[in-house]
């Protein structure tokens, strides 16, 4: 389990096919402690850390991990959000985040929000705007975020400059992809009324 409230952001080093999935290399933040087998929520997507390597961290992705995420087009020198896993005693400041990607969506517009931050819009894709619930929240690239505003298949988030500075959502542009997580809360309520 993850909170969503992203610790650093990393450069990918290396990106290898392997048969149906991929193989990735992403550089570690300095001062972190890191074991094979640990799980990293990298931009939304809980990875396991297959080996490490000098300053680097590798993580295998399976056929469907690309086929949820917009890592499927990752390249070297993309930046991804970086989160270690939540500790039992750690404070909860975000919200529950899983690391499995619901779907993705795509940055359609940014706008000043008048106080140094930005009102962010995302299209989703078809099925996902049924988790939009206004002041509910959503985890977009792993940051953990407050719907504004749902209207269809799109919603706002407003984005502080703190989040802006420290997630690449700060240097997303309109059409960029993103990995896109509902409130688990939500999934489960879904699942056991439609029972």
């Amino acid at each position: 389990m993850f909170t969503g409230l992203v610790e650093a952001r990393a450069r990918v080093v290396e990106v290898e096919r392997s048969g149906t999935g991929l193989s990735l290399r992403v550089s570690v933040p300095g001062g972190w402690t890191l074991e094979r087998g640990q799980s990293v929520c990298v931009s939304g997507a809980c990875l396991s850390i297959a080996s490490l390597e000098d300053t680097a961290a590798r993580f295998d992705l399976s056929r469907e991990t690309l086929a949820r995420t917009w890592f499927e087009r990752i390249e070297v020198g993309d930046e991804v959000n970086l989160e270690r896993a939540l500790r039992l005693s750690d404070r909860l400041d975000g919200h529950l985040v899983t690391g499995h990607v619901d779907g993705q969506g795509r940055l359609a517009a940014t706008r000043d929000a008048g106080d140094g931050g930005k009102v962010l819009t995302f299209d989703v894709e078809e099925g996902f705007e049924r988790y939009l619930v206004e002041k509910g929240s959503v985890a977009v690239d792993g940051v953990s975020l407050t719907v504004v505003a749902p209207r269809g298949r799109s919603f706002d988030v407003a984005v502080i400059p703190l989040t802006l500075e420290k997630t690449t959502l700060g240097r997303a542009k309109p059409s960029d992809a993103v990995n896109l997580e509902a409130d688990p809360i939500g999934k489960w309520v879904e699942r056991l009324v439609r029972r």
